[in-house]
């Protein structure tokens, strides 16, 4: 049997201590850095280190984005500082939230004596808590390696592991909507001034990112469409009159019409080359079964003048098109509380494949297009029944509208109903 101290060094071994490290900083100058929201002198170098003055700071953002990746670095806080590092982070917003914070922070100092265990030093903040005790006081160097590789981002500090973060495992409704940023695949590494003097040094990291194969599932999602055949598929009954319209057969008609629909979907829609084609005939199609609360992966290609959208609950929409205001808004809500309109432009040139990640939770829908936050957990409206919430559960729809469609990299991750 290993021992823990085995098996821990063990899950560090692979995949950073094969991978090359490139510096971040070459301890004189804040080239391949970004300063986004500078205060005062914002970051400065000085011995050997980026420095986050007390009266400066901001975010410093790296240039380029990653995706998988092992960071190390050395920080050293004041008493009572506090910085953070953004990871998988945007240039803009709040890097704690629309991407993910590890916390940098002087734990013993008294002002932080009641904060949450996502707080302190070696959190992921708000979401993952920290196994405290490895952090050397203010005023000494302490060693801190990131390790973020798909969903899973770990944390080492003075060579102890000290958060092991499955993000997956977060379902709590309330999580997800504030942090919606632990969804992001790839993003800016930045620091997050807090006003307080923090240092850092010895910045490198190792690229991990390693392409992903079309139609491989990822950690903790099943595949509605494995490249081959439509088994996971129906044809759709009732196009014109949507939920109300099925509910209102009986079994037997039901029935009849589902066979009709099949016949139909097999007609237009074909499995080839490890994608869902449509041929612009026939009608959307379904999931073979409902669903209530999950996260949806589905990559999507259109021709010009393209037009179609994802229906979530059998509901419509999350809008794919070729227009000038973007795909990925929920194109039939009316309230102006509940946004139509995606939040930005995010939709790759037309004929290349776009990736869509929706998070449905209750009522609400949240929507990245290519990494970019297009809806921010919005009111999903029941257009069927507009006096009515959203149904709590249904078929997920690729819709039709009479061009021809792409779709492949089906992924879904069911969260419990609890987190309504």
């Amino acid at each position: 049997m290993l021992t823990n101290a085995m098996s821990l060094l063990l899950a560090w071994a692979a995949p950073q201590d094969q991978a090359r490290f490139d510096p971040l900083f070459d301890g004189k100058t804040l080239a391949g850095w970004k300063l986004v929201g500078g205060d005062g002198r914002g970051y400065v170098v000085e011995e050997g280190a980026i420095v986050c003055p007390k009266d400066g700071g901001g975010n410093l953002f790296t240039e380029k984005e990653y995706g998988d990746f092992a960071l190390r670095l050395e920080f050293w806080t004041e008493p009572g500082g506090n910085n953070g590092i953004g990871i998988r982070a945007p240039l803009e917003g709040d890097a704690a939230y629309v991407g993910m914070e590890v916390q940098v922070l002087d734990d013993a100092a008294p002002q932080y004596a009641s904060l949450l265990p996502s707080q302190y030093c070696g959190s992921v903040y708000k979401v993952s808590a920290v196994k405290r005790g490895a952090l050397k006081p203010a005023g000494e160097w302490n060693a801190m390696e990131i390790v973020a590789v798909g969903r899973r981002v770990r944390v080492r500090i003075n060579g102890q592991e000290v958060n092991d973060a499955d993000l997956n495992a977060v379902t709590d409704a309330a999580t997800l909507a504030e942090h919606a940023g632990i969804l992001r695949e790839r993003g800016h590494v930045g620091l997050l001034g807090h006003h307080s003097l923090v240092k850092f040094r010895k910045v490198e990291i190792a690229d991990l990112t390693k392409p992903r194969g079309d139609n491989v599932v990822p950690d903790g999602f099943t595949a509605l469409f494995d490249g081959i055949d439509l088994k996971n598929w129906k044809g759709l009954v009732s196009p014109d009159k949507g939920v109300p319209g099925r509910a209102a057969m009986t079994p037997v008609q039901l029935a009849e019409a589902q066979k009709a629909a099949d016949e139909r979907m097999r007609a237009h829609w074909k499995a080839e080359g490890g994608a869902l084609v449509f041929d612009g005939k026939g009608d959307s199609l379904c999931t073979a079964r409902d669903f209530t609360n999950f996260e949806l992966w589905v990559d999507w290609k259109i021709l010009k003048d393209g037009d179609s959208g994802i229906y979530l609950r059998g509901s419509p929409q999350v809008q794919i098109w070729d227009h000038p205001i973007g795909s990925g808004g929920l194109y039939n809500n009316k309230k102006p509380e509940n946004p139509d309109q995606p939040l930005a432009v995010a939709d790759r040139p037309i004929g290349e494949w776009n990736r869509f990640k929706v998070l449905m939770i209750g009522e609400r829908v949240t929507v990245f297009l290519n990494d970019v936050l297009v809806v921010n957990n919005t009111v999903l409206e029941n257009y069927w029944e507009r006096d009515r919430p959203i149904y709590p559960s249904g078929q997920i729809e690729l819709q039709n509208h009479g061009n021809t469609l792409w779709f492949k990299n089906v992924f879904l991750r069911e969260l419990p109903a609890a987190t309504q």
